[in-house]
């Protein structure tokens, strides 16, 4: 069976679900290859085993920190030469499109950004996209050189699939023209301690209704009862009621969880586009007319001000 490369993303070996993800899905095409850049790879390898990994190549050196994604760009293209596999595959994160492109580029290969699905074909893997602003479902599948894909987060559930996982090393050379743009800094971003907003399989959102960023604590209340994370629409965050970091729409960052809630948030096409692939759509919005009920699973017409607090009571009385 063919080997097929995913690329890990983690934080010093903590492998984040988005890589799980694509484990299980790269699975389906092929023996799963899971290349692990940077420190912790002792700590990552028997995850990714226990999720289907046949072997991890690993590779650690300064220049991945050091620099931007060039460097890693250089590794996964050894791991390429290597391997010689039917695909590679890497989460949609910004890095790791930037990453994709740039090998895709070198390898002369095509590139599927932003999947949703992936399914074994007659020539090749077939990658489902939802595209223009979700109002059309396609298939594509690369039709030169191997194809590089990157797969949304929360696409697919986790599978558990044990495999070997042997560890072995990957010889790396980091070429002189990957060492153009050096990181002289870093800044911690303070945790919240609620899940990262694309990654997360509960969203809960705010909009223009919630009124003031005096009143956003009602929103986080619910997201926090629920193990969510908290978005805004473009609305609030251009009023400066919440962080641009955490807007959700065309010109934010986009969402697809399991649930998504949006309490006080008309639906406007752009923060449509960034949230309707998820898969259960809740809202609440006191005006029946508003463009995001033509859109959810559930519509709840009420003053979010009543109906987000007993919802977030009720929570907490279900969970004990």
């Amino acid at each position: 069976m063919a080997e097929v490369l995913v690329y890990v993303d983690h934080v010093d070996g903590a492998v984040r679900k988005p890589t799980l993800e694509l484990l299980t899905l790269a699975r389906r095409i092929g023996e799963p290859v899971a290349v692990h850049l940077g420190a912790g790879a002792d700590t990552a390898a028997p995850v990714l085993a226990q999720h289907g990994a046949v072997k991890v190549l690993t590779a650690d050196a300064p220049e991945f920190a050091e620099y931007l994604v060039a460097p890693k760009v250089d590794a996964l293209q050894a791991a390429y030469d290597a391997v010689s596999p039917a695909a590679v595959l890497l989460p949609s994160s910004a890095e790791g499109k930037e990453i994709a492109a740039r090998l895709a580029v070198r390898i002369g290969s095509g590139i599927i950004t932003d999947a949703v699905d992936l399914e074994a074909g007659d020539e090749g893997p077939v990658a489902t996209q939802s595209v223009f602003a979700a109002s059309f479902t396609t298939k594509s599948r690369v039709s030169k050189g191997t194809p590089v894909i990157t797969v949304k987060p929360n696409s697919a559930a986790p599978e558990a699939a044990p495999a070997a996982g042997t560890v072995e090393q990957l010889a790396v050379t980091v070429a002189e023209s990957s060492k153009g743009t050096k990181i002289v800094s870093r800044t911690p971003r303070e945790s919240t301690g609620r899940p990262e907003l694309t990654e997360a399989a509960i969203v809960v959102s705010g909009g223009r209704g919630v009124n003031g960023a005096e009143n956003f604590p009602v929103i986080e209340a619910l997201a926090d009862s629920l193990g969510a994370a908290v978005g805004a629409s473009r609305a609030a965050v251009d009023a400066g009621w919440y962080p641009h970091t955490n807007q959700v729409g065309q010109t934010g960052k986009s969402v697809s969880p399991q649930l998504y809630i949006a309490a006080g948030i008309s639906g406007a096409i752009q923060h449509r586009a960034g949230m309707q692939t998820s898969k259960t759509i809740v809202a609440i919005n006191k005006d029946a007319e508003a463009p995001i009920f033509d859109l959810v699973d559930y519509g709840v017409v009420g003053d979010l001000f009543d109906v987000v607090p007993a919802l977030t009571d009720e929570v907490k009385s279900r969970k004990g």
